[in-house]
């Protein structure tokens, strides 16, 4: 559990982490306040909530109550994550919530595109990739891991594992085979909440969780691995198989595959 405050234009939003589910949940409350000079941006809500009966009906579906600090004391506060947060913001009428709402829009136009033309989603990715600073060799590798995860997934849908509870447990036992860690243990290390893990592996990790990926699927292939239990066992093979191969590695150069490394701003970013 993480509570803590951030500021946006001088307003004070409070934000709680849920590590269970790795989803930041905002104030309500205080976005309104930050949106609309409001003061009283309690009663500023309850009035929007009021008038607009589709609004109050998504946030009172959505929408937890979760503790914050209010007044000195920890108080039950509505809150939302950031795709909550984006349908309120839809229904402020100010001009400080005016950028976000060409922005959303500006999205929406382009998933649109991605829709029609898949091959935009790749190009965009790529460049936003870039703009954060990986180089050219990184995404190629990023993306060549990805196609490996994409056709192991497949396989596991076919053979009968369905749940998404059940795609992160065979993740985590490939993942905690070949690095000795669980997924939440390595992106503790880097310094990881929310973020993608993938996003912030070094060329190494990439490239040893794509042979555990690919080990994996040709094991279940081969043994014709149907459902959770033979898919488990299939996937300990598999991420054994980059294991020892990390380890070898690492005996020839004295490196550690698996860091803490990540490409995280600086704090004061």
């Amino acid at each position: 559990m993480t509570k803590e405050i951030v500021i946006f234009e001088n307003s004070q939003i409070r934000r709680y982490f849920d590590a269970h589910k790795e989803v930041w949940y905002f104030s309500l409350v205080d976005i309104v306040g930050a949106l609309t000079d409001s003061v009283n941006p309690t009663d500023y809500l309850k009035k929007m909530r009021k008038r607009n009966v589709e609004l109050n009906l998504y946030l009172g579906t959505n929408c937890p109550q979760i503790k914050m600090l209010t007044k000195g004391k920890n108080r039950k506060t509505l809150a939302g994550n950031v795709e909550q947060i984006f349908r309120l913001i839809q229904s402020i009428p100010s001009s400080k919530a005016e950028p976000f709402k060409q922005w959303l829009a500006k999205v929406g136009y382009e998933r649109l595109q991605e829709i029609q033309d898949p091959s935009l989603s790749i190009d965009r990715a790529r460049e936003n990739w870039k703009t954060k600073g990986r180089s050219e060799k990184w995404i190629q590798q990023r993306m060549m891991g990805q196609e490996t995860r994409n056709k192991l997934t497949d396989y596991w849908k076919d053979s009968g594992v369905t749940k998404k509870d059940e795609f992160a447990t065979l993740t985590n036992i490939i993942h905690q085979e070949w690095t000795g860690l669980t997924v939440k243990k390595h992106k503790e290390i880097k310094g990881l909440k929310s973020q993608n893990l993938r996003d912030h592996m070094s060329e190494a990790e990439l490239l040893f969780t794509a042979l555990a990926e690919l080990s994996t699927r040709q094991i279940a292939e081969t043994n014709e691995a149907s459902g959770l239990s033979e898919n488990a066992d299939a996937s300990k093979k598999g991420g054994g198989i980059a294991k020892n191969a990390r380890k070898e590695l690492e005996a020839k150069t004295g490196k550690s595959v698996v860091t803490g490394e990540n490409f995280l701003p600086p704090k004061n970013e």
